[in-house]
């Protein structure tokens, strides 16, 4: 059985796979057991862009302060369904941002209930003495913001040491240049692109300029670090965040505010699909 993976949401999708095949951006990907316990044979999109050539693996991160708290594992999973392949935390400290919200011991729960891995973004002061608490905790990745962080190289170099990939985050009004020295340290770079401490907020446009921004220095630098998107991304703004050049997308209120979280995942997923096409 052949299919076509969109970060980890899979069709049957025929048509588009001839279209990529033909220009050459299908990879086979080796035979694996699949949930019926029959051998499956798949197939994964790679797509470049002409700007840069860099591949661009579009991924789903399901903001999961979003999702109701009251069950919160099923909302995790719908949204898993839906297509994320992987789950954003926010962690904020009520100090760097105004508004208290999850701590390690929210994410050692969660990292029972789902088996993705936990994106973590420390909204937070100190970020050092909690670095060790969220791996521990069972966080994959953590990411931490330049502007709360005097010693980023250091603080960088610490969540690596603990087997998490590390990211940096930037505000709205803090420029890339800000990061012109640590960008070959990170794993990705998360734009916020509303300014941190609520759900729910409007996308502020300018983002997209830092997207394409940091895009062109990783093209030039021959860096391979992931550009992340965080705020106000729904099915009216990803495709012009997946045009920028943004590839992992930050979104709670668009998944789990309203109607059915696992429809809602894999439309948003869709719509960066078109997007990214329109785009390679």
């Amino acid at each position: 059985m052949v299919r076509v993976r969109w970060s980890g949401e899979e069709k049957d999708d025929a048509q588009t796979l001839r279209v990529l095949e033909s220009e050459g951006r299908a990879e086979e990907e080796s035979p694996r057991v699949g949930c019926s316990g029959m051998r499956e044979s798949k197939r994964i999109i790679s797509l470049s862009t002409k700007e840069t050539g860099a591949i661009m693996k579009i991924e789903l991160a399901p903001s999961i302060l979003a999702a109701n708290f009251a069950q919160l594992a099923s909302d995790a999973e719908q949204a898993i369904e839906g297509g994320g392949t992987l789950l954003h935390v926010d962690v904020m400290d009520g100090h760097f941002v105004p508004n208290i919200t999850l701590g390690p011991p929210f994410v050692a729960s969660l990292r029972k209930a789902v088996k993705v891995p936990l994106d973590c973004h420390l909204m937070i002061e100190d970020a050092d003495f909690f670095v060790p608490e969220f791996a521990d905790a069972g966080a994959d990745w953590i990411s931490v913001h330049q502007e709360a962080c005097v010693h980023l190289d250091r603080t960088l170099h610490l969540i690596a040491s603990h087997g998490c990939k590390p990211g940096v985050v930037l505000n709205p009004a803090t420029p890339v240049e800000m990061l012109t020295e640590v960008l070959d340290l990170v794993h990705h770079v998360l734009v916020m692109s509303v300014n941190p401490g609520f759900g729910g907020q409007k996308f502020i446009p300018n983002s997209l300029n830092k997207i394409a921004a940091l895009a062109r220095l990783r093209a030039e630098r021959k860096l391979d670090f992931r550009i992340e998107v965080d705020g106000g991304v729904d099915l009216e703004t990803v495709g012009d965040v997946v045009k920028a050049g943004a590839e992992l997308l930050v979104a709670g209120s668009a998944v789990f505010s309203h109607g059915d979280i696992r429809a809602n995942a894999s439309k948003l997923l869709e719509t960066a699909r078109a997007a990214t096409l329109t785009r390679a």
